[in-house]
């Protein structure tokens, strides 16, 4: 005999969106549109007696419609209002940033009144990327970088391909704290490869193989001169949110979630493993800066940079 329950609820697919309390209209949106209608109310009932309603409502429709479309309007997942709000704090912010953790010092009398608006310091959510990889966020908690290979759908058979979904479906149900994927593309350097078949060149055991690698430098060469070369990197971004005043419990637990997540990707053939501390700055640094990536130091085991 079958159970079926008396009662059900259904869940959206992003349980994070936020609930509609009125005609469809969340509490911001019609806490927009009720603003909105009761301000254009108590101009009409001012100017009632000196201005037809007709002619009241020619001029309130397109004020009416540009709230309306403010507090419906959305881009890239985010409410206009909410992009008009950050819109306005940008105008209002300081436009040139620097890595000043200490401060900004004020000009020296002798130099003379400023040119224009002293930078601001630039604050970083990371504050610090330990060895093992795992970025303090201070009070946001920690969070690690885990590199993903990729692998061929459309050429994996049906049951291939329904194991794979699994795969996916059972990590996702398997999250306790926030992650993100996110599949970002990087101008390829191809000096390195270049400079390593040249300076290989001359040792090999055969001529024929010294003039394959050079032709095939010269070859990389002119692609790298009349192409721009791109790599797709695939990452997947997991937070753990700081619970309690420790921080060495959320970079633990995160780690856990990274390492975990590696070998529940490994099952659907994904290749997957956490970026240590140098690999994890190198790519920060190159998706802060993707025209100028500055390659990941060797020398130290701790890429550290604090914020104010």
């Amino acid at each position: 005999m079958s159970y079926e329950p008396r009662d059900s609820a259904r869940i959206p697919a992003d349980i994070e969106a936020p609930d509609k309390i009125l005609a469809g209209l969340t509490a911001r949106q019609a806490a927009i549109i009720a603003a909105a209608g009761a301000v254009l109310w108590l101009i009409f009932l001012s100017v009632r007696r000196v201005l037809p309603p007709l002619v009241f409502i020619g001029a309130a429709a397109p004020v009416a419609a540009l709230v309306v479309a403010v507090a419906l309007g959305r881009r890239d997942g985010l409410g206009l209002d909410l992009l008009a709000v950050a819109a306005v704090r940008q105008l209002r912010g300081p436009q040139r940033l620097v890595t000043a953790p200490e401060g900004i010092a004020a000009l020296p009398a002798w130099a003379g009144p400023a040119g224009g608006p002293l930078p601001a310091p630039l604050r970083l959510p990371a504050r610090a990327i330990g060895a093992d990889g795992v970025a303090d966020l201070g009070a946001d908690g920690a969070a690690v970088l885990v590199a993903c290979s990729t692998v061929s759908f459309a050429l994996a058979t049906p049951a291939e391909q329904e194991a794979m979904t699994g795969v996916l479906a059972r990590w996702l149900n398997s999250l306790t704290c926030p992650a993100q994927i996110v599949v970002r593309a990087e101008r390829a350097d191809l000096g390195l490869i270049i400079a390593r078949l040249l300076e290989a060149a001359p040792g090999l055991p055969h001529p024929a193989l010294e003039d394959a690698a050079l032709e095939h430098a010269a070859f990389l060469t002119d692609v790298a001169a009349s192409r721009d070369l791109l790599f797709r990197q695939v990452l997947v971004v997991i937070r753990e949110p700081a619970a309690g005043p420790g921080r060495d419990s959320a970079a633990a637990r995160v780690l856990r979630c990274g390492e975990s997540a590696a070998r529940a990707l490994a099952a659907a053939g994904i290749s997957a493993r956490v970026l240590d501390g140098q690999q994890a700055a190198a790519v920060i640094a190159a998706a802060c800066d993707p025209f100028n990536p500055a390659p990941a130091s060797q020398d130290g085991p701790v890429i550290t940079r604090t914020a104010a």
